[in-house]
């Protein structure tokens, strides 16, 4: 039995490309700039990168089209292997933190999962044990609130450029490790008592206190058309929060999850997409294990979607 059988994909519909890095793939499918390899919009490759987004570093086997990317499984590889192999390629000149494998792991991979039998260290992503949402602490919402003094963010997406990211965030006020060790972390979180939900009266923000695996900004985008078709904890209005309203979350204390976050809120989304995006290209993302915002592509390996919503 193939991996790909474990994966639910027709192993005689599928293979490796040990060409394709993960560099390769923005031209390649954001803009179908590899028409000679690309067939059709329908065709799909295979390819293991590491992510090293956060430590430890991960090995990752993504599925990749036109317009499409899903991360299928994590591959149970020695660590020293990865951290080796990106030591190898020296530090990235971008923000991304996305690495293609070197011989030595390709030679691993062959051995011990594309030409064996045991498929113990192919884990798919969808079949790890999701978090459980504990009981949140907070308030409730027909408890006394104190005065609070009101955050008004922006809630338009824009486009900018990344010299403009530090003016912003200083004029929004807010807690940024980088740009504004010494802004606003106050937030006033409220729990609706509905196990999906919290809001933040300072900034009449109601958020999703979980959120969506890994993927691309298009998949992200369907996601969250379907949360409100099905109207998600009763409302039909979700959408991404500008890189303002996502970096209001931020707190100035590391939680139990490593996460500068309230523990309220699922560590299964580390970095989540905003809905701002960079001037010339990219998008713009805050990421809760650095308190930071950074940019990347939307399409590798794309991001977590947090949504919220305005009262």
């Amino acid at each position: 039995m193939s991996f790909f059988t474990k994966l639910g994909i027709d192993p005689t519909q599928a293979s490796i490309d040990w060409d394709l890095q993960p560099a390769d793939t923005f031209g390649m499918f954001e803009s179908w700039g590899g028409k000679e390899r690309v067939k059709n919009k329908k065709e799909r490759f295979y390819y293991f990168y590491i992510d090293n987004w956060q430590p430890p570093a991960r090995l990752l086997l993504m599925e990749r089209g036109i317009k499409y990317a899903r991360i299928l499984a994590r591959i149970e590889a020695p660590q020293e292997l990865l951290e080796k192999c990106i030591a190898g390629q020296g530090k990235s000149t971008t923000l991304d933190a996305s690495y293609a494998i070197d011989d030595a792991i390709k030679l691993w991979l062959q051995k011990n999962v594309v030409d064996s039998a045991d498929h113990s260290l192919v884990i798919p992503i969808k079949a790890e044990e999701e978090e459980e949402m504990q009981e949140t602490g907070l308030p409730g919402p027909s408890d006394r609130v104190p005065e609070l003094r009101p955050r008004i963010l922006r809630n338009s997406p824009l486009a900018f450029k990344e010299k403009e990211i530090e003016g912003l965030i200083h004029n929004a006020g807010l807690f940024e490790r980088r740009y504004n060790p010494e802004g606003n972390a106050e937030g006033y979180l409220v729990d609706n008592g509905d196990g999906l939900t919290v809001t933040d009266l300072t900034t009449k923000l109601m958020w999703q206190r979980g959120g969506s695996e890994i993927n691309s900004i298009r998949t992200i985008q369907n996601w969250i058309e379907k949360l409100n078709k099905s109207n998600f904890a009763g409302y039909a209005d979700w959408r991404l929060p500008t890189f303002e309203e996502a970096l209001s979350l931020a707190v100035k204390t590391k939680n139990s999850k490593e996460l500068y976050l309230h523990p309220c809120f699922s560590a299964g989304q580390p970095f989540v997409f905003t809905s701002d995006k960079r001037d010339p290209g990219g998008h713009w993302f805050v990421d809760y294990a650095q308190a930071r915002i950074f940019w990347a592509s939307g399409f590798n390996p794309g991001g977590f979607g947090r949504v919220c919503r305005s009262l």
